[in-house]
């Protein structure tokens, strides 16, 4: 891109240059005026306007009138000639074109988003007995944060743990009793099933009790707190919530006609706008459903945040390569004109020399345009000299100076 660039650069240098064949035009239409109004002075002094007027003489006054429309037809005439007057020699700015890389984007904007933002909400109803941590703090994934008051289960827990041990106590004897073919069958089966009962009471009331502890989904930092400790909560309340920021990307759509054009893979680059920074992203995820009411899929695309700044929601803008073209002919968008004829063409120097060359148009098929620069298909090859500024003011066999 760096000779594109240089291309940019050089188109501007002789602008100032390229005005002083304009001014010549100037010069000679104002001598012209000029010429006309002394003219206009000296019948002034022959026959005064004032004079005339005020005699209300209406065949002398109409006399005046086709006198200086006729006048003005010819200045007119004039200064059609001064306008269509061809300049035979232009001052222009070119450069030689090279082959190149040339890239094409596709623009869009999306949000900054992380899958791992979200309120924690209890699943136990009661009075929260602690709250472990406060707002800004990271914890880790299984960390427990808070505690609710079970409201008794641990003594029920225990109780039934205690049924749990005479009833485990009971069925191995009922066992070795029926292995010794001593005792009847239903004592064995009644054993075995009070144990298989109490052990589920015991399983039961564990994973009640386990809901009363508040515990962190993942490792990520506590945004804010919700509640305080000593107040009743339950199922449906929000108590805080966690943010993991290190696993961010941007969430956006394109359009359909996009298919088959972004892949997994592709770096993007991703500026944020309220940072003034930009981002080398990565397409991690292609949609592959599209949406009817909008005809675009959606793509993800992950972001490093190793200086902590992206946030959920910022605003993003995504360039994203869809063409690579590695040696491309490329010249300035602005060099290139249509004809009468619809047919895209530029001028290209011929019989150059150091400084003088010959205008000569070219018709050429153009391809993707970006960033100011629109790639050559078909008419230019490496190292054509073209010319970037004045193609305004020349025309085909024009001398050319620069």
């Amino acid at each position: 891109m760096s000779h594109i660039k240089d291309i940019l650069m050089k188109s501007t240098q002789k602008l100032q240059k390229i005005n002083t064949i304009n001014m010549t035009k100037k010069l000679l239409l104002f001598t012209a005026l000029s010429i006309f109004l002394i003219s206009c002075s000296d019948k002034e002094t022959n026959t005064n306007i004032d004079t005339l007027l005020a005699s209300k003489n209406l065949t002398s006054i109409k006399a005046k009138r086709a006198e200086l429309q006729a006048q003005i037809t010819k200045i007119d005439a004039a200064l059609a000639t001064l306008e269509t007057a061809k300049v035979e020699e232009a001052l222009v700015s070119v450069v030689t074109v090279k082959d190149t890389v040339f890239s094409h984007y596709l623009e869009v904007q999306g949000n900054v988003q992380t899958k791992e933002n979200l309120i924690i909400y209890p699943q136990f109803s009661g009075i929260l007995t602690s709250l472990n941590v406060t707002a800004g703090q990271r914890v880790s994934k299984g960390q427990v944060l808070g505690t609710i008051d079970d409201g008794g289960l641990s003594q029920q827990l225990a109780q039934v743990q205690s049924q749990l041990a005479l009833a485990k106590t009971t069925f191995e004897r009922q066992k070795r009793l029926w292995d010794q073919k001593i005792g009847s069958e239903i004592q064995y089966l009644q054993a075995q099933t009070n144990m298989v009962s109490q052990q589920k009471a015991v399983s039961q009331i564990n994973a009640q009790l386990a809901k009363t502890k508040i515990i962190a989904p993942f490792s990520g930092v506590i945004d804010e707190t919700l509640i305080e400790r000593g107040q009743v909560v339950g199922p449906g309340q929000g108590l805080m919530r966690i943010v993991n920021l290190n696993n961010m990307y941007v969430s956006t759509s394109v359009p359909e006609t996009y298919i088959g054009k972004l892949n997994t893979g592709t770096n993007v680059d991703v500026y944020l706008t309220s940072l003034n920074k930009t981002y080398t992203g990565r397409i991690r995820q292609v949609a592959n459903n599209i949406n009817p009411n909008n005809r675009t899929f959606s793509i993800e695309v992950s972001v490093p945040n190793k200086e902590n700044l992206l946030r959920p929601n910022q605003v993003a803008k995504l360039k994203i390569v869809d063409y690579t073209s590695k040696n491309a002919v490329v010249v300035p968008t602005n060099v290139v004109q249509e004809d009468g004829e619809k047919n895209n063409f530029v001028y290209i120097v011929t019989n150059a020399t150091a400084t003088t060359g010959v205008a000569k148009k070219v018709i050429v098929t153009v391809g993707q345009s970006s960033n100011n620069a629109t790639e050559i298909l078909s008419g230019l090859s490496a190292n054509d000299i073209v010319v970037t500024e004045g193609v305004n003011t020349i025309s085909d066999g024009m001398k050319l100076n620069f």
